[in-house]
């Protein structure tokens, strides 16, 4: 095995400059699929997730059982504007006067004047100014002209007349308003419009623009021009985080060779390994997703790493007085066992997504391995080769290019060495206490957050705004105002708040006495939990029984068809439910239809749409439904809460047991590979399952730090735990392979843990140091799934390290001592040449 791959890396040192070229045309034409690069992707992919779920199923019937969710299709849309005043009063005369004369500019666009028509904007300062005017009835011009005559103390006075309990002007202010005071921090003007889809969007458009036009008080809008001309904060990740991330890997990296030119010519293998990546995927046409994300910082780890073995090696191989051809292809021979044993379970690892039911995850996997593979063939061709252009070059001009191994510093040294100390004193001790901590992040999997996704943080330190362009965080306006109006103020029109359904059903259908009764303790149970909005200390449901209330207020008929089935005047019937529905579906058809299923075989379910507070995050919103259905669920009847928020909350249920499978997968998948591997090409299958077993020891130590960090389990995070074992894998194969290396070259197993843990454990930490502190970089950003990105790989390298310095040894120490002379004898015998039967 040593004789072929010191002929293959022989022509890459002797034809170091062809290959160079070579290398660099075959990624010009590799590169050139980025051209073609498929960046679509789906938040959750695949046709099959969540499929078989009782939420989903019963949201896909909801969907074709249930029409005039809100209000018709015809009516108005409600464009709303807000006027907020942070350092006074937004209902002062001199703010509500500027309300008022913001309606006639904005009105004097054509688009907003022709789809506003006739109706009247609903505003604070309209309702004041009629009043002032002494007219309900009064114009625009003619409220704005009452409120100009009148003095601030009279406005203070209409204020607090106009803003009192039963006001409707009170949907207008914010949640914390106290009816009947003259103060707010800010208010709302509702513009009802009507037309095409492209006049709608023409006049809210003015709107926009017309608000953009005034200083004070603040007057802006939330809707999608204002989305649309926000700040992308995509910009803003790669301009804060990148130059803070590759200040970080220069700085270690400086650290690691202290040579500039090593630190070069590494780089050049790690973009064009992630350019290989890309360009494969776009020739490909594999969809890129989340690769576009994660992908390049995982490879650049993975390039790190690989570059930092073959140069640390070479500085080992070269003697003093040796030329750097042969000391070249003799690193890369010894490290090329264990870079393509990396390779392949790094691969492994990350194929085993395939198997997910989440296309994005699926896609990840490939992309990942694309890359893995991209950077395995360039470290081994271009980079070396590269490397000794660039110092045969500078070696004729004079400059010196010899440099010692980081791990053999005097610093470092006795660090490295302790695992191998603790190895040969008291392996069985070090086992022991890796179980035990192996076994606590095992249990701390239960007691991980379970989240779909985590929302944007928009909140930004100020030192981050105030760092110079291009690297100051630019905080999106958009953003805070879109923030604070959803913490303060309920939607403005019906059809945008938020609403989950609970669907109730009973095996004697939906005319069931008990289904009914059901739907009726809703708004009790509901009001127990802080996402579901309330009213006093009531929550305003939309359910059978309030259809029916409304309907009897305006129809005798239908009252008194009520009022004989409802046997104790509790507004609810208990007897001949049937009749009272087909008597509600006569009298108010589009209503009914809203809470109760017709079907041609009578009542199939009933629905009870339940307000959510407009600040509740979408988990907190799926908790608080799936909660109260379970608490309303009893007997025959069946309750089921259905939303965006339940939806999100079963998802993540799903991804948990789903990356739990994959992880296992991945763990066998890696455990056989190294099995098989180890016994063919170093002849020890023993010593592969032992290389495997402390990347289970890695996956525990992370989920403890997820538990202790309070990570949650998300779509992103069970994603990166997907991957942890192709990260993890890594640093354990690079110090078995040097243990079997020099074991075999005669050392023995205490010695040849020594130089394993110093020789590669040097370039394991330059690895881990560089890949950290670019990871947690992206602590500094507000974004939560970036954040954990970062822990989450930051956890998986320095356990990785830890492992494979320190755990490592004690598991080969006993491995050597106590298993069978021919078992250890493979590795003696140089692996492919050895007979023995592992």
């Amino acid at each position: 095995m040593t004789s072929l791959t010191e002929r293959v890396f022989g022509v890459v040192t002797e034809h170091n400059v062809a290959v160079v070229v070579v290398m660099l045309l075959l990624t010009a034409g590799v590169g050139a699929g980025v051209t073609q690069l498929n960046l679509g992707s789906n938040t959750y992919g695949g046709d099959s997730i969540g499929e078989g779920t009782e939420v989903v199923e019963k949201r896909s019937y909801i969907e074709s059982a249930y029409v005039n969710e809100t209000q018709d299709d015809d009516a108005p849309m409600a464009a709303p504007v807000y006027v907020r005043d942070a350092d006074g009063n937004a209902l002062s005369k001199s703010a509500l006067v500027r309300s008022l004369e913001f309606q006639q500019t904005a009105l004097d666009n054509e688009s907003l004047a022709a789809a506003v028509g006739d109706r009247p904007a609903f505003g604070v300062a309209n309702f004041v100014g009629a009043r002032a005017a002494g007219d309900p009835q009064a114009s625009l011009s003619e409220q704005l002209a009452a409120l100009r005559e009148a003095d601030p103390s009279r406005v203070e006075t209409l204020v607090r007349e106009t803003l009192t309990a039963d006001s409707r002007a009170l949907a207008l202010l914010p949640a914390d308003y106290e009816p009947g005071t003259a103060t707010a921090e800010s208010h709302r003007i509702v513009f009802r419009l009507d037309g095409s889809d492209s006049e709608t969007s023409a006049a809210t458009a003015a709107l926009y623009r017309t608000a953009q036009t005034v200083d004070s008080p603040d007057v802006f809008t939330v809707g999608e021009h204002a989305s649309e001309n926000a700040v992308s904060p995509l910009p803003e990740l790669i301009e804060f985080v990148v130059p803070i991330s590759l200040l970080v890997i220069l700085v270690v990296l400086a650290f690691a060779y202290r040579d500039l030119v090593d630190v070069i010519v590494g780089f050049t293998g790690v973009v064009l390994s992630v350019v290989w990546m890309f360009g494969i995927l776009g020739w490909l046409r594999i969809p890129a997703s989340l690769t576009i994300i994660i992908g390049p910082v995982l490879i650049v780890g993975l390039s790190v790493d690989y570059g930092l073995h073959v140069f640390m090696r070479y500085r080992e191989e070269r003697g003093e007085r040796e030329n750097m051809r042969e000391p070249m292809v003799r690193s890369l021979s010894s490290v090329s066992v264990a870079l393509t044993l990396v390779t392949l379970t790094a691969a492994v690892g990350f194929m085993a997504n395939a198997t997910s039911d989440l296309g994005v995850i699926k896609q990840l996997g490939i992309g990942v391995t694309l890359g893995v593979l991209s950077t395995f063939v360039v470290s081994v061709t271009l980079v070396p080769a590269l490397k000794l252009t660039i110092d045969r070059l500078l070696g004729r001009v004079g400059f010196e290019r010899r440099k010692r191994p980081l791990g053999d510093t005097r610093l470092l040294r006795p660090i490295l060495t302790s695992g191998a100390g603790l190895a040969r004193r008291a392996a069985p001790v070090v086992l022991v206490l890796a179980l035990v901590a192996g076994a606590a992040g095992g249990a701390a999997w239960g007691d991980l957050q379970r989240k779909s996704f985590q929302e944007f943080n928009s909140d930004v330190a100020e030192w981050k705004q105030d760092l110079p362009d291009p690297i100051g965080w630019d905080v999106s306006q958009y953003r805070d105002n879109a923030r604070y109006v959803g913490e303060n103020y309920r939607a403005a029109a019906e059809s945008e708040r938020k609403r989950s359904s609970i669907l109730i059903e009973h095996p004697d259908g939906a005319a069931s006495p008990d289904a009914l009764a059901t739907a009726a303790r809703v708004p009790d149970v509901a009001a127990d939990y802080d996402a579901v909005l309330t009213r006093g200390d009531t929550v305003p449901v939309a359910s059978p029984v309030t259809v029916m209330a409304s309907v009897a207020a305006e129809d005798e008929e239908f009252a008194a068809e009520l009022a004989a089935a409802d046997t104790d005047d509790d507004g609810v019937p208990e007897e001949d439910v049937a009749s009272v529905y087909d008597a509600l579906f006569a009298a108010a058809p589009d209503e009914a239809s809203r809470v109760i299923d017709r079907t041609p075989g009578g009542y199939a379910s009933l629905r009870v749409l339940v307000p959510i507070r407009p600040d509740a995050t979408i988990v907190e919103q799926g908790q608080a439904v799936l909660d109260a259905s379970d608490a309303l669920e009893g007997g025959e009847t069946s309750v089921v809460g259905v939303g965006v928020g339940t939806l999100n909350v079963v998802l993540g249920d799903i991804i948990s047991e789903n990356i739990l499978q994959t992880l296992l997968l991945a763990l066998a998948g890696v455990a056989v590979l190294l099995t098989l591997v180890y016994r063919l090409l170093l002849g020890s299958a023993t010593l592969g399952l032992v290389t495997s077993v402390p990347i289970m020891m890695v996956t525990a130590l992370v989920v403890a730090g997820m538990w202790a960090l309070n990570v949650p389990l998300t779509v992103n995070t069970a994603l990166l735990l997907s991957l942890v074992i192709g990260l993890g894998i890594d640093y354990n194969i690079h110090v078995s392979d040097r243990f079997a290396e020099e074991y075999a070259d005669g050392k023995s197993v205490h010695g040849a843990l020594v130089e394993a843990t110093t020789g590669t454990g040097g370039a394991l930490l330059g690895s881990t140091l560089t890949s950290v502190g670019a990871f947690l970089a992206l602590l500094l950003t507000p974004a939560p799934v970036l954040q954990d990105f970062a822990i989450l790989v930051s956890l998986a390298l320095t356990a990785s390290f830890v492992v494979s310095v320190f755990l490592l040894p004690s598991l080969i120490t006993l491995w050597a001592r106590y298993a069978p002379r021919s078992v250890t004898q493979g590795v003696l015998d140089g692996g492919v040449a050895s007979t023995s039967d592992d």
